[in-house]
């Protein structure tokens, strides 16, 4: 029996409690927030699409960034094993749309409320109001009589967790420590970066820090005039040149600053790295359903039924009305134009437009409004079979302050399910 501290009481630091406690060890779970799971309580729309359904070939190809690394916790304890944890634990859930997991209540509360009840069953000590300032590491007494030995040392091999120092300077003793103190996006839950601080601190690389699933910016300024507009079932590709780093069909919204939406946070996860480089451009498909030849038919057939009309009047059956007047000025049609008068030339740009609506990308908003954190404690750092730091004993990494991420659906979640699970579980 080990006493284990487990810091951060999110999704990964619970399960990993549960986890730790469930093997039999003494766990105390510390918590700088006045309660647990405070970003759970806003994932999922306040709803928490707690896991994916789908296959894991499918999980799998939805984590962006080291996906095999997550081979052994995702196997280890899979979206069917958090499904079964939370309904043995007395939570009902559903399976929706894109096989995304809900509890059945569309309450998040629900969800904390079911890992409190488990972790009070498991005894775990719960403190909460209490930060993290020092993680307590010891040398191991190793006689460096080689320049290998010696070199390995520098690099903070040798090293053993001894307990952590709270923000009053208490000292708290363990056998193991598992850090899972988050990334730094939604700051007004807590997530300052501190445990991947600390984690630098005592010789672990850190991947850059910098927002994914998060909105984008765009130079087109008349995206601020269709604020709050969501176009459902459209075409989003993002090209860097000729590549194409993006091609999804789906849902986006356009905001003051550019655009937004499930379709385009996942686009961001997939675009961040090569963005902070250089613009890219974008383009949505209005009308994806239809080939453009389709779309020259279906333009011919409008424009002969409303052949009288201005064009400006003759496109209230092809888009949403606040569309019209953008549409209207990238076509570059005189709108006060009959549309009889349109030529074959102008209605064929007009659908290219359609089928292409320009845009470019300039960068991305700021952790403030991102969902996760790409980046963190680099996964060289970390033994993946177990969770393990591969440079201080007894040290253990779980959830989002790790250099994994995925795109939305459900599959962060899973990764601090299962990172959580295979952390505590794996405590000697």
């Amino acid at each position: 029996m080990s006493k284990v501290i487990v810091v951060g009481g999110g999704a990964a630091g619970m399960m990993a409690a549960i986890a730790a406690a469930e093997c039999g060890h003494l766990v105390t779970l510390l918590e700088q927030n006045e309660k647990l799971g405070k970003k759970i309580y806003i994932t999922g729309k306040g709803r928490c699409n707690l896991t994916n359904a789908s296959d894991l070939e499918n999980v799998f190809s939805n984590i962006v960034t080291n996906p095999k690394f997550l081979y052994s916790a995702i196997y280890g304890f899979d979206n069917q094993s958090s499904m079964d944890f939370f309904e043995q634990n007395g939570l009902k859930i559903k399976i929706e749309r894109g096989n995304r997991v809900f509890p059945v209540s569309d309450h998040a509360s629900d969800v904390i409320k079911t890992l409190e009840k488990c972790l009070r069953a498991l005894h775990v000590e719960i403190r909460l109001n209490t930060r993290i300032k020092e993680l307590m590491i010891e040398k191991e007494d190793h006689s460096a009589d080689n320049n290998e030995e010696c070199g390995r040392q520098k690099k903070g091999y040798g090293s053993v967790i001894k307990g952590i120092v709270d923000q009053h300077g208490k000292k708290y003793v363990a056998d193991a420590v598992i850090l899972a103190t988050g990334g730094v996006s939604y700051e007004t839950t807590g997530a300052t970066g501190e445990g991947i601080r600390l984690s630098e601190k005592c010789g672990h690389h850190i991947s850059q820090l910098c927002p994914a699933l998060v909105p984008l910016e765009t130079k087109e300024t008349w995206c601020r005039d269709l604020m709050g507009l969501s176009l459902k079932n459209v075409n989003v590709k993002i090209k860097n040149g000729k590549k194409v780093l993006f091609d999804e069909f789906g849902e986006m919204l356009f905001t003051h600053f550019g655009v937004s939406g499930p379709l385009i946070l996942s686009a961001s996860s997939k675009i961040n790295t090569v963005l902070k480089k250089q613009d890219l451009q974008m383009f949505i498909d209005l009308k994806p359903a239809l080939s453009e030849e389709q779309l020259q038919k279906r333009l011919i057939r409008e424009f002969e039924e409303n052949g009288q009309k201005q064009f400006k009047n003759a496109l209230n059956g092809l888009f949403p009305t606040r569309l019209i007047p953008v549409m209207i000025s990238l076509s570059e049609i005189n709108p006060e134009k009959k549309v009889c008068e349109i030529s074959k030339a102008e209605r064929q740009k007009f659908g290219g437009c359609i089928k292409a609506l320009p845009l470019t990308i300039i960068g991305t908003r700021d952790f403030k409004e991102a969902i996760i954190t790409r980046g963190g404690v680099s996964v060289k750092d970390i033994n993946p079979s177990t969770m393990e730091s591969k440079i201080v004993k007894g040290l253990y990494f779980a959830g989002e302050m790790i250099d994994v991420d995925a795109l939305t659906g459900g599959y962060n979640l899973q990764i601090a399910w299962s990172t959580g699970h295979l952390a505590g579980s794996s405590v000697e």
